[in-house]
Order: structure tokens, then C-alpha cells, then sequence
């Protein structure tokens, strides 16, 4: 900042002087000039080596920001890539989920399916089963029947032979 000063004095200097009329120059403080010019020589050392260090600085600070935003456009790259992964893998875990329900579906259908049928099958076999059982209930009964029917005979047989021996025990013995 120092120079910019003396810079500032030395304008100053030659905007302040005294103008030679008709020539165009200026007559100047030749030794307020010197030590102007001095104080520029001291400085503008320190004033180049501040501006050499800033612009070194200002080259590191350039480079570890390079350096940062590489990075993060490189962590940017592999999280994309990750997200593109993990939506790959969503989309073919929702199909093949997609593709397990249709399956079961299909499975549970055909089991329903086979379950009627052995159902349906269950039934005319218990219907069958059913109608031979009371077929040969009937025909048991029928022939129960019959049988009783028989014995009912043969008990009025029986009677009528009993009904006779009483007609004739009741007889006198010689009449026959």
C-alpha cells in the first residue's frame, strides 16, 4: 500500500509543479522527486515480494480448490453411479417380486383349482359311496322284511297246526 502512496505523492508532485509557459514541462522539486523515488526503490521490494507471496498463495489456494472441486465432482461421479446401481437394482427386485406374485398366483389358482376338483371328486365318491350303502340297506331291509315275512308265515302255519292239535285235543277220543 506503501507504494501506491508514493505513487500518489509523485503525481501529485508533478500536478502541483510549476509549468515552463509555452513548452509543456514542469519544474519540479528535483530533491523531493529523489526521495520520492528512493522511498519507491525501499518499498517496492517488499511490495513485489508481498505481491510474489500473495500470487504464490493465490496459486496454492487455485490448486487445492482444483484439487476440492475434482474431488467432489469425482464423489458426485460414484454416488451418481451408486444411485444408477441401486435403481438398477430396485427396478429388477420390483420385477422379479412382480414376477414371484404372479407365480404364486398361479400356483395358488392351480392349487384352488386341483382342490375343487379332488373336492367334486370327494363328493361323488361320498355320493356313490353313500347310495351303495343305502342300497344294500334297503336291500338288507328287504330282505329282513321278507324274512320276517316268512317267519310270519311260518308262525301262522304254526298257529293253524297249534289251532288244529288244540281242535283236536279238545275232542273226544274217539271221534276223529
Amino acid at each position: 500500500m506503501a507504494v501506491r502512496d508514493t505513487l500518489d505523492k509523485i503525481e501529485n508532485l508533478v500536478a502541483g509543479a510549476s509549468h515552463v509557459p509555452l513548452t509543456g514541462k514542469a519544474i519540479l522539486d528535483e530533491n523531493e522527486l529523489v526521495h520520492l523515488v528512493e522511498e519507491l526503490r525501499k518499498e517496492l521490494p517488499d511490495e513485489l515480494e508481498e505481491a510474489e507471496r500473495v500470487m504464490g498463495e493465490r496459486d496454492g489456494i487455485i490448486q487445492s480448490a482444483q484439487a476440492e472441486a475434482d474431488k467432489i465432482v469425482q464423489q458426485a461421479k460414484e454416488y451418481a453411479e451408486k444411485l444408477i446401481e441401486q435403481e438398477d437394482i430396485v427396478v429388477k427386485a420390483r420385477e422379479r417380486s412382480q414376477a414371484v406374485i404372479q407365480q404364486a398366483q398361479q400356483q395358488e389358482h392351480e392349487i384352488m383349482e386341483r382342490t375343487r376338483e379332488q373336492s367334486q371328486q370327494l363328493r361323488d365318491d361320498a355320493d356313490q359311496y353313500a347310495n351303495q350303502v343305502f342300497d344294500q340297506l334297503i336291500a338288507h331291509v328287504t330282505n329282513t322284511f321278507q324274512g320276517v315275512k316268512q317267519a310270519e308265515q311260518g308262525l301262522e302255519q304254526a298257529r293253524q297246526i297249534l289251532q288244529q292239535a288244540k281242535v283236536q285235543m279238545n275232542q273226544p277220543h274217539g271221534q276223529s
